[in-house]
C-alpha cells in the first residue's frame, strides 16, 4: 500500500549523479528561497514603494524572456554539464554582490535590480540544461518518479527556505541572508563537479536563430506539447491571486494571516508530493494535466468565498497541490517525448510558458480586483481559470487524448532509449 501511495525515492537510490545533484540543488535551493524573501523585503525597505517591490519581478520576466531560448539553444549544443557550471558561479557572484551592498551603510537600490535581473537571465540560460539533463540521469521509465522528486526539492526549498530567511533577517538582518545564500551553493558546485560530463548528441547543431526557430517549429508540430504550455499560461494568468493576498488576507487578521495564506500552496504541493506515488502509474497525462487545473482553479474559488482563515488555508493549499501534479505530468510528458538533440531547446519554451503566467497573472489580478473588487477578482479568476481549460481540451483533443503507452513520440523516445541502453551494456 505505502509504495502505491507515498513518493517513489527509487530513482535516488539507483542512480548517483542524480542522487548528487537532486541533493546538491536541494541545498542551493535553499539558499535561492532565503533571497527570494529578502530581495523584496530589502526594496521595500529602502523605497518604502510597493510599486517598486512589483518592478523586481518585471526587470527578472524580461530577463528571462531575453535568454530561456538563447539557454534552450545552448543546451542542445555544448555540454550541458559545463553550462550549468558556468551559470551556477555567476549566480553565485550575483548573490555574493547582494551581499556586500547589503553590508554598506547605505546600501543602493540600483544594484538591486540590475543584480535581479542577471540572475534571472543566467536562470533562463541555465535552467534548460538542467531540465535537459534528467533524462539522462534516470531510466525512462523512471522518469515520472524523477519529476515528483525533483517538484518535492522545490517544494521543501521554497517553503523552508523563506521561513529560515525570515529567521536570519530578524537576527542577522539581510547581509546575514544574503551571506547564507552564498555558503549554500556549495551544495550544487560540488555536485555538478562530481556529476559526470553530459556533451551533445551527435545530432547537435550549432546555436543560432534557425537553431531556435526549429526549436519553435518542433513545439507547434506537436499539439499536445502545446496543450502542455497554454494550460499552464491559462491556470497561472487567471487563477493566480498571490498580488491579493495583503489585500484579502486583511479580513483575517495581521501580517500572520498574510504568512499562513502565501505558504499555503507550498504546503499543499509538499503533501501532495509526499502522497504522489501514484503518478508513475497515469499514463493518460493530458487527461490528469487538465483534471489538475481544474481542482487549481476550484481552490482558488474556494479562496475566494471562504469566510474563515482556516477554510482559505485548505483551499489554498488543494490548489497549490492540484498545481504540483500538473507539473509533474507536464514535465514527464516533455522528458518522455523529446528527442534529446531538442530537449534543451524545448526546455527554453517551457520555461517561458511556466514564468510568464505568474507575473501576468499578478497584473489581471490587479486590473480584476480595481473593476469587481479582491474576493471578487480571486474568485472570477478561478471561475474563468476552469472554463478556459475546458475549452483548451476541447480546442486540442490530441492534448485530452495523448496516452504514454501508444502516443508516437512516446513509443520513439522509448525505443531509442532501450535501444541506447542495449548498446552501453
Amino acid at each position: 500500500m505505502s509504495r502505491r501511495l507515498f513518493v517513489d525515492f527509487g530513482p535516488l537510490r539507483r542512480h548517483r549523479d542524480f542522487r548528487l545533484l537532486w541533493t546538491g540543488l536541494f541545498i542551493t535551493r535553499l539558499g535561492a528561497g532565503i533571497t527570494w524573501l529578502a530581495l523584496p523585503y530589502q526594496v521595500q525597505k529602502l523605497t518604502g514603494s510597493p510599486l517598486a517591490v512589483g518592478f523586481i519581478g518585471a526587470a527578472q520576466m524580461a530577463a528571462i524572456f531575453l535568454t530561456a531560448l538563447v539557454g534552450g539553444a545552448l543546451a542542445d549544443a555544448v555540454d550541458r554539464r559545463r553550462l550549468v557550471r558556468l551559470t551556477e558561479v555567476g549566480l553565485v557572484c550575483c548573490s555574493s554582490l547582494l551581499f556586500v551592498n547589503a553590508l554598506r551603510h547605505r546600501p543602493s537600490v540600483w544594484p538591486l535590480f540590475v543584480l535581479a535581473s542577471l540572475a534571472a537571465g543566467l536562470d533562463g540560460l541555465q535552467r534548460p540544461s538542467l531540465e535537459a539533463m534528467l533524462p539522462r540521469l534516470v531510466d525512462h521509465d523512471e522518469l515520472a518518479a524523477a519529476a515528483a522528486l525533483n517538484s518535492l526539492r522545490s517544494s521543501v526549498s521554497f517553503l523552508a527556505g523563506p521561513l529560515l530567511g525570515g529567521v536570519l533577517i530578524a537576527a542577522f538582518g539581510v547581509s546575514g541572508a544574503y551571506l547564507a545564500d552564498v555558503v549554500t551553493f556549495a551544495g550544487s558546485l560540488v555536485a555538478l563537479f562530481l556529476v559526470r560530463a553530459m556533451p551533445p548528441s551527435s545530432e547537435a547543431k550549432p546555436p543560432s536563430l534557425s537553431s531556435i526557430s526549429e526549436g519553435l517549429k518542433y513545439a507547434r508540430g506537436r499539439p499536445e506539447l502545446v496543450g502542455t504550455y497554454v494550460i499552464d499560461m491559462i491556470a497561472m494568468f487567471f487563477g493566480m491571486p498571490l498580488a491579493l493576498l495583503p489585500a484579502f488576507s486583511a479580513r483575517f487578521g495581521d501580517a500572520r494571516a498574510l504568512g499562513v495564506l502565501t505558504a499555503a500552496p507550498f504546503v499543499g504541493s509538499l503533501l501532495a508530493n509526499l502522497a504522489g506515488g501514484w503518478t508513475g502509474r497515469v499514463h493518460r497525462h493530458g487527461r490528469a494535466i487538465v483534471v489538475a487545473a481544474c481542482i487549481w482553479g476550484a481552490g482558488v474559488v474556494g479562496l475566494g468565498l471562504a469566510g474563515s482563515l482556516p477554510v482559505a488555508f485548505a483551499c489554498f493549499a488543494l490548489a497549490g497541490g492540484a498545481d504540483m501534479i500538473s507539473g509533474v505530468f507536464r514535465m514527464t510528458m516533455w522528458n518522455q517525448t523529446i528527442p534529446d538533440e531538442l530537449r534543451g531547446r524545448l526546455a527554453g519554451i517551457e520555461m517561458i510558458s511556466y514564468t510568464s503566467g505568474p507575473l501576468l497573472g499578478n497584473v489581471e489580478s490587479g486590473v480584476a480586483a480595481a473593476v469587481v473588487g479582491v474576493r471578487g477578482a480571486i474568485v472570477a479568476g478561478g471561475v474563468l481559470c476552469v472554463g478556459g481549460t475546458g475549452l483548451l481540451a476541447t480546442v486540442l483533443p490530441e492534448f485530452w487524448a495523448y496516452d504514454a503507452r501508444v502516443h508516437p513520440a512516446a513509443v520513439a523516445e522509448r525505443e531509442r532509449r532501450a535501444a541506447l541502453a542495449v548498446a552501453v551494456q
